[in-house]
């Protein structure tokens, strides 16, 4: 019987990027629309494999409460975030909210380029960073699971000194990946994201993922 992996997200592209990757593989991919209503997961972790696992966990309780053949055997979910190493590695794991609640990403990224108007271009370096966490469904909702594996990707470049590029979201207009010497907004797409820090994280994801399946 094909077996089913529950990926923590509500992002239908994100969805769509992790099943492609397992696409030859005889699993079955659904995300948290399959599960009963969810409330958001408060990322109070410190770092990015701890809010990965902390959504991981919630989903896999939610989804130990289906019936078979509907309850998946596996749950994954991911952090991410850019490390800006003028800043001492933030904004880290508040990427998301680096402005205050409820920011957007234009909000985001103004305050980043504020924050290095006086860094010089070589002191500018950064990293994206993705953990994926991998967790089992467990017998009894009430349960914790523990992680099986976690998978990360990184993807180096510096942060420019203006935003450029009309593509992607989030920090990708000011992100110089370091080989192409372009922002991620600049890059089409599939170039985006096979080098990006979720498109190696996957990567490794798969590997695991075979082993820990016997796909």
């Amino acid at each position: 019987m094909e077996e089913m992996l529950l990926v923590g997200t509500g992002n239908p592209h994100k969805l769509e990027e992790i099943s492609s990757v397992l696409s030859d593989l005889p699993i079955r991919t659904v995300g948290i629309e399959h599960l009963p209503p969810c409330e958001e997961v408060e990322e109070t972790g410190e770092t990015f494999e701890e809010n990965a696992l902390l959504k991981a966990a919630y989903f896999a309780r939610m989804a130990a409460g289906l019936a078979a053949p509907e309850r998946p055997r596996w749950v994954i979910a991911d952090d991410s975030g850019l490390c800006v190493d003028a800043l001492g590695g933030a904004p880290g794991v508040y990427s998301a909210r680096f402005a205050g609640e409820d920011c957007t990403f234009s909000d985001n990224n103004r305050k980043l380029l504020k924050a290095l108007e006086d860094v010089e271009p070589e002191k500018r370096t950064a990293r994206f960073v993705c953990v994926i966490c991998c967790v089992p469904v467990p017998d009894d909702p009430r349960d914790a699971p523990p992680a099986l594996f976690y998978s990360e990707g990184i993807c180096a470049g510096r942060i420019a000194l203006e935003e450029a590029g009309k593509g992607g979201f989030g920090y990708d207009p000011v992100f110089v990946e370091e080989t192409t010497g372009q922002t991620f907004a600049e890059l089409e797409a599939e170039r985006k994201n096979h080098l990006s820090h979720r498109g190696l994280a996957l990567l490794d994801f798969r590997c695991k993922f075979e082993a820990l399946s016997g796909s």
